[in-house]
């Protein structure tokens, strides 16, 4: 935890208030829930664009588009805002958006859109942790778990459960995975944020989930950087209990292949017919 400047915030509450600052000051020729739209908006297009480059044409023309809805002096208040929002998590896992959309009592704005309060989500997670007695078993043997939100609001459950596994001296940033999904983009923009700004893997889908509808698929930085997309492919982690049995298992196929002069593309656990490619000749076997 940093040590405040002087004159300086000095706690989560305050930078919060700092926030609301901001956003009713851009709000003086705009009502209140298009600024906070825009302003969690341009978060998450930042956030993405400095680590998922194949949406990132697309993402930067919409961000310029909000951006000539501003005058200069309004538009330099957004960077302000999202300094003091990751000021507030540094301090830890908490739902800071979910706070201050209710704190500017914006879910009347939102036809009835209200965020469960975030100790509520707190007590969940630290009961559903404290209840999955196989929880150390499991990423033992499979390196991490997979955590399913399919209503995620402003991800306040999500950032729970990492607090929770934090606290129980599991390293959220390792050993979890996030499948995050809301039919609101609002919603989808909040959550894809905070869970960027804590590092937690993820990935935040746009969509109805009783639909079975997916409309924009945002991945977090922790989720490219960690190599999540091979690892939930993969289905276990390198290093884990499941990583060793298929090593083993393969063990004589890598025989094969240093023979012969083949790359193996995909193996079974059995070695039973394995798909071959040919680095040499090019073509498949």
């Amino acid at each position: 935890m940093r040590a405040p400047k002087k004159n300086q915030p000095s706690n989560p509450a305050e930078h919060r208030k700092q926030l609301i600052k901001l956003l009713e000051a851009n709000s003086r020729r705009r009502n209140l829930w298009d600024v906070f739209g825009d302003f969690i908006e341009m978060a998450a297009l930042s956030l993405a664009n400095a680590v998922d480059w194949a949406q990132a044409e697309q993402r930067e023309k919409r961000y310029m588009s909000i951006v000539k809805r501003y005058e200069p002096d309004e538009v330099a208040r957004f960077p302000q805002m999202l300094a003091e929002l990751t000021s507030a998590l540094e301090y830890g896992p908490d739902d800071v958006l979910g706070r201050v959309f209710g704190e500017l009592e914006l879910h009347n704005a939102a036809r009835g859109q209200f965020f469960t309060p975030y100790h509520v989500c707190a007590l969940m997670a630290r009961l559903q942790i404290d209840g999955a007695g196989h929880l150390d078993g499991l990423i033992e043997k499979q390196g991490f778990i997979r955590v399913s939100e399919p209503a995620c609001g402003a991800g306040a459950m999500v950032i729970a459960m990492a607090e929770a596994m934090q606290e129980r001296g599991v390293n959220y940033q390792q050993c979890m995975h996030v499948t995050a999904q809301d039919v609101d983009s609002r919603a989808v923009h909040m959550a894809y944020v905070q869970l960027s700004l804590l590092h937690i893997p993820a990935v935040v889908i746009l969509g109805n989930t009783l639909a079975l509808e997916e409309r924009e698929h945002w991945y977090t930085p922790a989720h490219i950087m960690g190599q999540w997309s091979q690892k939930l492919r993969r289905g276990y982690a390198l290093g884990s209990a499941m990583d060793i049995a298929a090593n083993r298992a393969t063990a004589p196929c890598a025989d094969l292949e240093e023979q012969l002069g083949l790359q193996l593309e995909e193996v079974a656990p059995d070695c039973a017919e394995p798909l071959l490619t040919s680095t040499a000749w090019g073509q498949q076997a």
